[in-house]
């Protein structure tokens, strides 16, 4: 028979076999998934065989709990020999505790704790050792697997493997991972995610700010060349829901320095319109205009209505940010006064005057301040009118024919 010793020996070795599977364990479902991808990217052979693994995640696992069930078994049964060669049949119970008390603390609790901090330490170097006993093994765990399987479908369970994140889980994970890149990068990305969430109607030039011509109209066409400021001009007939197309000034200088400039020659340059229908993402209208090659949209409704135009500059500066001033502009949209108030021209969106004072005007119908007024109010303002919308007070300070012209907001205090 064994000696002491011997024993003794054997019995510190499961312990340690024990830790190293509970570790594994912990570790192999730890990993961060998209990390492991990157490894294997890099040719990463370790991670290639963890891998491996996962994708056979009812092996692996029963790979670990027969090995780890193993070594338990067998070190209760060593340790129940040692106390009786030792202390004799009576102390049977009292060795039992003590194992169970080392097995807890240096065969399960510390090694999974270490695993779960530092997966990849783990798993990676351990993977050769598991993908050993799982080839030795295989036909019982395959014994296990078909079992657990069966049991599995008799209370109407599926293997199910959600490796994929959702938009919200994304956006989690970005901000999560603030430590690891720059506040402007993590920005970005958030941004990027919710472009799915916005809608061109949001970020659209509306059509009472267009600069177009009628075409047919010579002098209203060299008078709008005269002072436009923009790279490009909205061309209709007749009417102008009735968009023909656009042209470029650029086009218009060539044909000017060659002195072949009429409206003939002009009509010639005019490229078609695209047009987009309302309640687009930009998410899907930034992919549209890169397949269309173009930089600019206008957006109609369902019946084919104009409501305004999108740029691609546009729809790039809800990512990074505004990286220019608008061409042609010529007024702060918010001033901040003395006392803490805000001048505000109500032609801004909704949404940038949410950005800019940090509120949460709802913006589902109403795009701008003025429309939003104008829906709060469900008649034409008046001068010195005071509204409450949310946490703001917008006294009306100057208005006209078309509608409101300056507003004064003032933020309240959400405890009052």
């Amino acid at each position: 028979s064994l000696s002491t010793f011997w024993l003794s020996v054997l019995l510190f070795l499961l312990i340690i076999a024990s830790a190293f599977f509970s570790a594994s364990e912990t570790s192999m479902m730890a990993l961060n998934r998209y990390r492991l991808k990157a490894l294997c990217a890099k040719n990463n052979t370790q991670a290639k065989r963890v891998e491996k693994l996962l994708n056979k995640i009812d092996y692996l696992i029963g790979g670990i709990l027969l090995g780890n069930n193993f070594v338990n078994i067998l070190a209760a049964s060593i340790a129940t020999l040692l106390s009786i060669k030792l202390w004799g049949e009576g102390s049977v119970i009292i060795a039992s505790l003590v194992l169970t008390l080392v097995i807890l603390i240096f065969a399960e609790n510390t090694p999974k704790t270490f695993a779960a901090k530092n997966p990849e330490k783990i798993a990676l170097p351990a993977s050769w050792l598991l993908e050993i006993l799982i080839k030795i093994f295989k036909p019982l765990i395959y014994l296990i697997s078909i079992i657990s399987k069966f049991i599995l479908k008799l209370f109407g369970l599926k293997n199910v493997s959600k490796d994929i994140l959702n938009s919200e889980e994304l956006r989690m994970a970005v901000k999560d991972s603030k430590s690891q890149m720059s506040k402007n990068y993590q920005n970005m990305l958030l941004n990027i995610i919710d472009l799915e969430k916005v809608k061109v109607e949001d970020i659209m030039i509306p059509h009472h700010e267009l600069v177009s011509a009628d075409a047919n109209n010579a002098d209203e066409l060299f008078e709008q060349f005269k002072r436009i400021q923009h790279n490009r001009l909205l061309l209709f007939e007749g009417s102008e829901n009735n968009i023909i197309g656009t042209i470029h000034m650029r086009d218009i200088v060539n044909i000017y320095a060659k002195n072949e400039i009429n409206v003939r020659k002009i009509k010639e340059l005019i490229r078609e319109p695209y047009f987009i229908p309302e309640g687009t993402p930009l998410s899907h209208q930034l992919e549209h205009f890169k397949k269309q090659k173009r930089r600019l949209g206008i957006v109609v409704d369902e019946y084919g209505e104009v409501k305004g135009m999108v740029v691609l500059d546009d729809i790039l500066e809800e990512i990074v940010g505004q990286f220019t001033s608008s061409q042609g502009e010529t007024i702060n949209e918010i001033k901040v006064q003395n006392d803490g108030s805000y001048l505000v021209d109500p032609r801004i969106s909704i949404r940038e005057l949410n950005v800019e004072l940090k509120v949460s005007l709802p913006f589902d119908s109403a795009k701008t301040l003025n429309g939003l007024i104008l829906e709060q109010l469900q008649s034409f303002p008046q001068h010195n009118v005071s509204l409450k919308i949310d946490t703001l007070i917008i006294e009306i300070i100057q208005v006209s024919k078309q509608g409101v012209k300056l507003v004064k907001i003032t933020k309240m205090n959400r405890s009052l």
